[in-house]
């Protein structure tokens, strides 16, 4: 019974994806986006069906579908995990999906493929399930690649615009980077412990190890961390993130809230034991997640496209999560995982709300005023954006104050870094608020007129996530700890609670009043002296460095693209037509003695006893002589 609601829940997208794909464009539209909901929501019933389940009896279920693979000692099923970490993804990737989902039938109506973009958002969300449910690193990997694979497809979506292709051609490449690095890692703990079964690798990594195996450790958890680096967007694989804005809305809130930039942090969440026992590696990931926060809120600071600023904001926070996490506070990363997925769906499916509503635009120095005309927007944005500034009570704020903790008990250094990424963040979340809803409306006499609030099925999703990101801070209170509580059975060091006392009232005291200086410095220079950013052409000094991304692209680009360009060139133009000359010259030559030797064929009988005779003379010259 627990194999077919299991297999239940991991299919049904997948039946969901094959029906729009072969059957999307016979049916209505409406029909269309509806199959592919309720695939999705089925998923999402069978995930809170196993989670009460768990909660329970407390096992985590394993499921063995078949035996896979049987190389001499290396033997490896294909199987399903349900266990705490499994479900709680699970839980935000198939209900935030489903919310989104409703959201595409609304945002994508008018779009004449909205049955191809339903099926490419069923089979991401069946990829993210099966990267989430494996029992095995390689049953993680197809769902790791599969996810890449759609994201590609999505964000490009709308391929008539050269630009939007060649973001998901970026996305693609960059990704496959970190996939190397991750295939790398496997096949390292593969040949060390002749297993990529979790649980069998927990137990091996349990007992005594050499010198060598350790430093093999070390090698492998350094090539997991690239990949998550990759599918998470860390320093320096961060790029195609911002980029992958190209794609419709609800495509930004699923890859950047819910589902595939937090694939890094549950592969390394899930391979815990691993991590403990390489602390040089956990302090690189914690330094790389410092520095990405702290970069990317950088830039944030001056975007004027609303999702530009989301998406900076996203790998922002998700340097947070990996300071957390090379900090060894993996459940406090998956906190922070669970409030991000709730207020940051709702800000890119708010922001969609806002582009839908002002019929395409997407450039915040043309907004302005729209509060009034879009009221049910602006109250969830703004629940949502209280909450990744991190003020009380909201969820942000539970979570994000407990990073802050973890990284000043690990090092100072990365603590002021975290704080000051922090204030960053309370101040351009409230600058993309401020000169979104307030003051004057900047755009044009039609736009103005045709201003309206959207449809139910657009508002109705980001009511229960603004709810979310209200509330969703109460699953690990200080006091209750539930989520801590509830991820103890897979976390190989056991998380220490301590009561909160003046240095933690401290803490959390010295974050608030962060987040509110952001809010006040944002609300002096864009409400109270109106300011509106400049035109792109005006921008000059450091400004320009930062809102050109820091030339980090451009870097890229002569110190990678140009050269293999080049080098691809040469090869094509020079290298290839040289082998092509070669090879063609010994073809000629071949055929110019054919040719010749076809002369010879004659008929003529006397011709061919005279060269019978000749070479019979030349077998008996040369046996005379060899004697």
């Amino acid at each position: 019974m627990d194999t077919n609601l299991a297999l239940l829940l991991l299919l049904s997208p997948f039946v969901g994806f094959l029906f729009n794909i072969f059957f999307g464009k016979k049916v209505s539209r409406n029909v269309s986006g509806a199959i592919g909901t309720l695939t999705v929501l089925v998923s999402f019933l069978m995930s809170i069906c196993f989670f009460a389940q768990l909660n329970q009896n407390g096992k985590a279920l394993e499921i063995h579908l078949f035996d896979w693979i049987s190389v001499h000692n290396f033997k490896l099923d294909f199987g399903l995990l349900l266990d705490q970490l499994s479900l709680l993804w699970l839980l935000f990737v198939t209900g935030i999906g489903s919310l989104i989902h409703l959201y595409s039938i609304s945002y994508m109506h008018d779009d004449e493929n909205m049955h191809k973009f339903f099926a490419y958002l069923n089979l991401f969300v069946f990829f993210m399930i099966t990267l989430v449910v494996g029992d095995n690193l390689l049953v993680m990997f197809i769902g790791w690649e599969g996810v890449g694979l759609c994201s590609y497809l999505l964000i490009g979506f709308w391929h008539k615009n050269q630009d939007y292709n060649d973001a998901a051609k970026k996305a693609f490449i960059m990704n496959r980077i970190g996939d190397l690095g991750f295939l790398i890692g496997i096949f390292l703990l593969g040949s060390q412990f002749n297993t990529l079964n979790f649980s069998e690798l927990k137990v091996a990594l349990g007992g005594n190890l050499s010198l060598y195996t350790n430093i093999c450790l070390c090698f492998a958890a350094l090539c997991l961390f690239i990949g998550a680096c990759g599918k998470s967007a860390q320093l320096p694989l961060y790029t195609w993130l911002p980029d992958a804005m190209a794609g419709p809305t609800p495509v930004s809130a699923l890859i950047h809230a819910a589902t595939m930039v937090t694939a890094g942090i549950f592969m390394v969440t899930r391979m815990n034991f691993l991590f403990d026992l390489t602390p040089e590696v956990q302090n690189i990931i914690a330094i790389v997640g410092a520095l990405t926060a702290l970069v990317a809120a950088s830039i944030g600071l001056l975007q004027n496209d609303i999702k530009k600023v989301l998406a900076y904001s996203t790998v922002s926070q998700l340097g947070l999560m990996f300071l957390a996490l090379g900090c060894g506070a993996y459940n406090v990363a998956v906190f922070h995982v669970i409030t991000h997925a709730f207020f940051k769906a709702c800000l890119f499916l708010g922001s969609g709300s806002v582009i839908h509503g002002l019929h395409g635009e997407q450039d915040m120095r043309k907004m302005g005023g729209l509060r009034k005309a879009m009221p049910i927007t602006f109250w969830t944005m703004m629940i949502s954006t209280l909450a990744i500034a991190g003020i009380f009570p909201f969820a942000g704020f539970w979570s994000k104050d407990e990073i802050l903790m973890v990284a000043f008990e690990h090092n100072t250094i990365l603590y002021v870094v975290a704080s000051i990424a922090s204030i960053m963040t309370a101040f351009y979340m409230f600058r993309l608020m401020y000169l979104t809803f307030f003051n004057d409306f900047r755009g044009t006499e039609e736009q103005k007129h045709h201003l309206h609030e959207s449809p139910s099925l657009i508002t109705i999703p980001l009511v229960i996530l603004a709810i979310l990101a209200l509330i969703g801070g109460a699953i690990n209170l200080p006091g209750s700890n539930w989520l801590n509580h509830f991820l103890e059975p897979i976390l190989a060091t056991k998380h220490e609670e301590h009561a909160l006392g003046t240095h933690e009232y401290m803490l959390m005291g010295i974050a608030l009043a962060g987040a509110v200086f952001g809010i006040l410095w944002a609300y002096s220079k864009y409400i109270k002296q109106g300011f509106v950013p400049k035109q792109d052409s005006e921008i000059t000094g450091f400004s320009k460095t930062i809102y050109n991304l820091y030339y980090v692209d451009e870097f890229y680009t002569f110190l990678i693209v140009r050269p293999l360009n080049s080098l691809s060139n040469f090869f094509r133009t020079t290298l290839e037509t040289a082998l092509g000359k070669l090879v063609f010259g010994f073809g000629t030559v071949a055929n110019g003695l054919g040719t010749q030797g076809k002369k010879l064929q004659t008929g003529s009988i006397g011709l061919y006893l005279f060269a019978f005779v000749i070479g019979v003379l030349a077998i008996l010259t040369y046996l005379f002589i060899a004697q």
